[in-house]
């Protein structure tokens, strides 16, 4: 049985203050949870983080690298540094940095290849528009997201990486899609796995939801039988709203 993941995504909040407040608060909420617990900070964060959650369950991400090992990137953190503090897990692909700062889907492909070079598990974001859902192309989006991002992976590799389904009309909107139809997308990303690594890999592979999850609607989207947790974004900010949804199944 596939284990469920709660990743916490902060995007360009916290200060190194209030990221040591949040992590002291969060610890023993969700101390207990036989649920993984990930949180992905905003990059001058990582190392006060990395110190207050030592002796805990809960693991550090950041929420972007380089594909590049290092070089004349002004601005920019190689996946070997992030390696080299301890942080265990990295987001690539995330709509807005699709969005906002022009990532390809080949882009993001060299960053999923650094990633397991180096030794980082990353969180791979795929999710379509509102107007490509309403075309009824939701799938073929997807599926092509997934067949570029995992191009070249090898299958032994394939178990270190996280999916996370984020339709981008559901982020930050306060929209969440229906329990069916972000599991129906999920299964669709599972089928699409299945086609290139086979049933037994796709049966394995952690997939998550991401989209205004929150606590009121963590419960009953984590049950639906393809949804191995969820990718959160504003309730992240929160520990005990965040407690909550790491805590669904109690």
């Amino acid at each position: 049985m596939r284990r469920k993941v709660i990743a916490g995504n902060w995007k360009m909040n916290m200060l190194p203050n209030e990221a040591i407040d949040f992590i002291e608060k969060l610890t023993p909420l969700v101390k207990n949870t036989k649920n993984e617990v990930i949180i992905c900070v905003p990059y001058t964060d990582l190392f006060y983080v990395l110190l207050n959650v030592q002796g805990t369950n809960i693991k550090v991400g950041a929420q972007n690298m380089h594909w590049e090992e290092s070089g004349a990137y002004t601005g920019e953190v190689s996946g070997q540094m992030l390696k080299s503090i301890g942080v265990e897990y990295v987001i690539i692909g995330h709509s807005e940095r699709r969005q906002y700062f022009s990532e390809t889907d080949e882009i993001v492909n060299k960053k999923v290849k650094q990633a397991l070079k180096v030794g980082l598990k990353p969180i791979v974001c795929v999710g379509e528009t509102l107007e490509q859902r309403e075309q009824g192309i939701t799938e073929k989006v997807i599926s092509k997201q997934i067949e570029k991002a995992l191009e070249g992976i090898e299958q032994e590799s394939l178990e270190k990486i996280i999916i996370a389904y984020e339709p981008i009309w559901a982020i930050g909107t306060g929209n969440t899609a229906t329990k069916e139809e972000a599991n129906e997308a999920i299964m669709q990303i599972r089928k699409k796995i299945s086609e290139i690594y086979g049933q037994n890999k796709s049966d394995k592979i952690i997939i998550q939801y991401g989209g205004s999850v929150k606590s009121s609607n963590a419960k009953s989207l984590f049950e639906m039988s393809d949804i191995d947790g969820g990718l959160v974004g504003g309730a992240s900010l929160n520990a005990e709203e965040f407690s909550k949804i790491v805590q669904f199944d109690n």
